[in-house]
């Protein structure tokens, strides 16, 4: 069969690279793709969000499966043209997808299941949700509405911190018009966790949990980014806290929105906040997560497709994919001032170097004759597997130390948190009963 992945970081590379290895599959495309795929001569440059060129590109190549990588291709309702043609696809329709593209609409939806999350208020007028901040003198987390590229949410430590997250949104524009309506929620304390469920309208099947790092800089300073590197599994998070979490948060959303006439086919992303009085849901995502994805998906030991093409077709029924125990860590390298403006084109050395088992997921990556060259913010996702987090965490950043580009810069921290026993005893966290 032929699949096509659409999109062109790290998430679709990691698809990418799982889903070639597929008995299944003669042939993978990557839509618009990435350094890597380029090299494998898989690119074809559309528009990923662009349900009409999309649709061309399928009935041109004869695609049996789409796999769709970006929440902007969800939103866009590529998904809905897909299905209406007749064609499978792995992702959410813009119905269903709405749990990631509008915060205000997810935050109802849990509500209506009964699904464990802060307390908030949503606000059009922005005199309205400053009032509201003012009244919070513990400061709030600031969220836009709408998709802002991992970027929308500002945690604050004070009012006038709120103030100014506020007025960036719907004063000065900063995330154009998804920051036009605000989530102005409580701040939750704790270890956060990441679950990604396959989910075929009915059932949510769950992958290994993970972690990952939002901010840019060491000991979580500096501004929200995409995600700066991730590790799997997390010591926190066992068997029982990830059955609880499908129960309360994952599947409960998976039924809610079937009994609105939007069943939810693909991955669901659940991230989720350890606290001291439970779990509670900080939000869900409409796709795979990045960097999550680049460290769950080496873990599976067993075919890709096979889930995939089972959630497109609504029926996963005895579908379990089967999951390594090994440990994998995740370690971005990213281009000198991401995530605010940076320059990219410079040639990146040392990927040769690398032991040869762990994976370098391209995600801004050009190919040219003479090399790789930086093409983004988030340039790529070095994976090292191990025993243990601490062994496979040792083996990432070793190999991370031999490759640059100019103006690289990496967090030093990713999974540090495992590594010893006094910080292995501050992560306590057990499953509600």
């Amino acid at each position: 069969m032929k699949v096509l992945v659409l999109g062109s970081g790290g998430r679709e590379h990691a698809l990418f690279w799982k889903i070639r290895q597929s008995p299944m599959v003669d042939r993978v495309y990557a839509a618009p793709g990435n350094g890597a795929t380029q090299a494998l001569f898989a690119n074809i440059t559309i528009n990923p969000a662009d349900p009409a060129e999309v649709l061309a590109l399928v009935h041109e190549h004869d695609i049996d499966l789409v796999v769709i990588g970006p929440d902007a291709a969800v939103a866009a309702g590529v998904a809905d043209a897909l299905i209406e043609a007749g064609r499978q696809v792995f992702g959410p329709t813009a119905a269903a997808g709405r749990v990631e593209s509008s915060k205000a609409y997810a935050k109802g939806l849990m509500g209506a299941a009964g699904i464990p999350t802060a307390t908030y208020s949503v606000f059009d007028d922005r005199r309205k949700a400053r009032d509201y901040a003012r009244a919070h003198p513990e400061g709030l987390v600031v969220k836009a509405d709408g998709l802002a590229l991992g970027k929308g949410v500002t945690v604050c430590d004070s009012v006038s911190a709120t103030l100014a997250a506020i007025d960036r949104a719907m004063r000065e524009g900063a995330f154009g018009e998804a920051g036009l309506r605000l989530i102005l929620e409580e701040r939750l304390s704790g270890n956060e966790v990441s679950l990604m469920c396959f989910c075929d309208g009915t059932t949510a099947v769950p992958m290994p949990p993970a972690r990952d790092y939002k901010r840019a800089h060491d000991g979580d300073q500096g501004p929200n980014t995409g995600g700066m590197g991730g590790y799997s599994p997390p010591a926190d998070v066992d068997v029982a806290m990830v059955d609880w979490i499908v129960r309360t948060c994952a599947q409960p959303l998976v039924d809610e929105l079937a009994s609105r006439g939007t069943p939810y086919r693909g991955c669901l992303y659940t991230q989720v906040m350890l606290t001291e009085d439970g779990p509670r849901v900080i939000e869900f995502n409409a796709r795979f997560g990045d960097p999550e994805a680049q460290v769950v998906l080496p873990r599976l030991s067993s075919d890709l497709v096979e889930p995939l093409l089972a959630c497109a077709q609504g029926d996963l029924g005895g579908v379990r994919p089967q999951w390594d125990s090994q440990a994998t860590v995740g370690v971005v390298l990213a281009s000198g001032g991401y995530p605010g403006q940076y320059r990219v084109g410079f040639p990146i050395e040392g990927l040769d170097s690398r032991d040869s088992d762990v994976i370098a997921f391209h995600s801004g990556t050009r190919r040219t004759p003479h090399g790789y060259i930086t093409s983004g913010g988030r340039v790529l996702t070095l994976v090292a597997t191990g025993a243990t987090v601490a062994e496979a965490r040792d083996r990432a950043y070793a190999n991370v130390r031999r490759v640059s580009f100019e103006g690289s810069f990496y967090r030093s921290d990713v999974a540090l948190v495992e590594t010893s026993a006094a910080a292995l005893g501050s992560l306590t966290a057990a499953a509600p009963d």
